[in-house]
């Protein structure tokens, strides 16, 4: 009985421990967080969000220590930091949504190529493609929520890759 009882309380403590450790973000996971949230200012057609969250999104990657990354992440995010700044940065300062969605498009390819070689999340990520715009997404659920045609056309797309 005192065994069972010890036995349980250590494995508390051990799923505990393991349960916070993955709650804090890590500063590419917080930048994926962030692309998600643009993304779906971008589904909701909301220029004024997808400004306001591609901005968020810069600051974090301008706010990067590539140093403090593991060496597989850190030469990843080297690799793609300034195209995926640039994008942010003209998506932050226009309120034209044909024009954030343009660099949106770029920026994907880029976050794409960041999460095929670096850990950004513990849960899948979603490669969604858009045939009528040619062009893809990354999203945390497989359901498609288009972000190049918003209330348009919200459910066109297909998944074509999953990252786990």
């Amino acid at each position: 009985m005192k065994l069972s009882i010890i036995i349980t309380a250590l494995l508390i403590t051990v799923f505990s421990f393991s349960s916070n450790a993955q709650s804090t973000p890590t500063p590419l996971s917080q930048v994926l967080s962030q692309y998600y949230d643009l993304k779906n200012a971008l589904v909701g057609s909301d220029a004024a969000t997808a400004s306001k969250k591609a901005g968020e999104m810069l600051k974090t990657l301008n706010g990067i220590d590539a140093k403090s990354l593991s060496a597989d992440d850190s030469k990843a995010f080297t690799a793609v930091q300034n195209k995926l700044s640039y994008d942010t940065r003209h998506i932050s300062e226009v309120q034209d949504i044909a024009h954030q969605r343009e660099h949106f498009a770029a920026l994907s390819l880029n976050m794409y190529a960041l999460a095929k070689a670096a850990k950004l999340s513990s849960q899948p990520v979603y490669e969604q493609y858009c045939p009528m715009k040619k062009s893809y997404w990354l999203s945390k659920d497989a359901a498609i929520q288009n972000p190049y045609f918003g209330s348009q056309m919200p459910d066109c797309g297909s998944v074509t890759d999953t990252i786990k």
